[in-house]
């Protein structure tokens, strides 16, 4: 899989089986590569997540990439209609994209030290 570890300090608060938290982990991983912390790609899976129940792996969400949920969570692309931004498409315009905000200070979503 990759190098995120799904232990309980990895800050996920999620209620899912192992195999979830290492999909989980890659959703973070795609996050970090956008350039956010690992603090706020933690927080941002959990404010999106955290209220939800899952199922064994692989779960219904397990139906698309961890890069369609991280691009989702991460970027907006000005339509406001609730859709994720076409990542996948070469000709999509990546200039009208914006970052979402994280979720807002004092949010129990944040469970790791911010850095810097």
């Amino acid at each position: 899989m990759n190098g995120f570890h799904d232990g309980p300090d990895s800050g996920l608060r999620l209620d899912a089986d192992r195999e979830m938290l290492e999909f989980f982990g890659e959703i973070v991983e795609v996050l970090v590569s956008f350039g956010a912390s690992r603090a706020e790609a933690v927080a941002r899976l959990n404010h999106a997540w955290g209220h939800l129940e899952f199922d064994p792996y692989p779960d219904l969400v397990c139906h698309e990439e961890p890069a369609f949920w991280a691009h989702r969570m991460y970027y907006d692309d000005g339509r406001n209609d609730g859709t994720t931004v076409a990542y996948w498409d070469p000709d999509a315009d990546r200039g009208a994209w914006t970052v979402n905000p994280p979720p807002p200070d004092g949010d129990p979503a944040w469970t790791l030290p911010r850095e810097g």
